[in-house]
């Protein structure tokens, strides 16, 4: 017997409350398999990184990802990416999703700003090995990608890599892990 579900894509506004994302009306739910349901997660960018995001959030949804977005909503040349991804690693942080993909031009600046929220550990992905290596060895939990530079194709590989992967939970990682909390306390 197969379970079904309704799959839908939110968006957080500035008080970080969930409303249906802008394209609901267009295609307002999509069926998936409960069996193959994934983890949530969040994903933002900037003007930069708009286009791309397109991209992968339906990408995200195809795999049965819940996709929360935090947004740019649309092109706009004069938004900032600290105005998205400050909200989507704070709900990294938090918990509120499981893992997170930030987008900017270059994909430097989002993973900046990203790790100035603790609990948080992003990093700007633009190899195969490293988009598994740092879940496994780092515990990863945000992707920065840039918009600018990352292809369609390659930018799918890594956030379904990124994903896929595991915390080894390795006695050497979990003692570099437990320095960098220290660090953040």
């Amino acid at each position: 017997m197969r379970i079904y579900v309704y799959s839908k894509v939110y968006v957080v506004n500035k008080n970080f409350k969930l409303r249906p994302h802008p394209l609901q009306v267009f295609f307002p739910l999509i069926l998936v398999n409960l069996y193959t349901i994934n983890m949530k997660i969040g994903i933002a960018a900037d003007h930069g990184g708009f286009e791309l995001k397109q991209i992968i959030q339906p990408f995200l949804l195809s795999l049965n990802y819940e996709v929360i977005d935090f947004g740019a909503y649309e092109q706009n040349n004069l938004d900032d990416y600290p105005d998205y991804v400050i909200p989507l690693s704070k709900a990294v942080a938090s918990k509120q999703v499981e893992r997170g993909i930030a987008i900017c031009g270059s994909g430097v600046g989002a993973a900046i700003v990203a790790n100035k929220i603790r609990g948080v550990r992003a990093s700007l992905i633009n190899d195969h090995f490293s988009a598994h290596q740092g879940v496994e060895d780092d515990d990863m939990n945000i992707l920065c990608l840039g918009g600018r530079i990352t292809g369609f194709a390659a930018a799918k590989e890594f956030v379904k890599t990124f994903l896929e992967s595991r915390f080894s939970g390795g006695e050497k990682y979990v003692r570099r892990l437990n320095k960098i909390i220290d660090l953040e306390k």
